[in-house]
């Protein structure tokens, strides 16, 4: 079973907003969103016309994982690894309202 490397990212962080940073700033829209377990950015997923969340972890090498940030999902994302994942024992994830 593979597993994500770069799990010595991962700070505790808060989210920079309800939605999309980009979205918001642009008047953009998304389906669903995505959390930066580096800094807190919090973008959309990639069914959604911007896909922020990628933009920036490409744009920041050193944000490689992000979580939903989605009621009630539970799963992680590395993009350097390019693993999907969850952290067995690890507080609910948080959501936007």
């Amino acid at each position: 079973m593979r597993t994500c490397t770069h799990l010595d990212t991962v700070r505790e962080v808060a989210p920079s907003g309800d939605g999309c940073v980009e979205c918001l700033r642009d008047g953009g829209r998304w389906v669903h969103l995505r959390l930066c377990m580096a800094c807190g950015h919090v973008g959309c997923c990639n069914s959604s016309p911007g896909k922020h969340a990628t933009a920036h972890a490409h744009e920041h090498a050193d944000h490689p994982i992000i979580r939903s940030f989605e009621p009630d999902e539970d799963w992680w994302y590395c993009y350097a690894d390019e693993l999907t994942f969850e952290i067995e024992g690890q507080e609910p994830a948080p959501s936007h309202p």
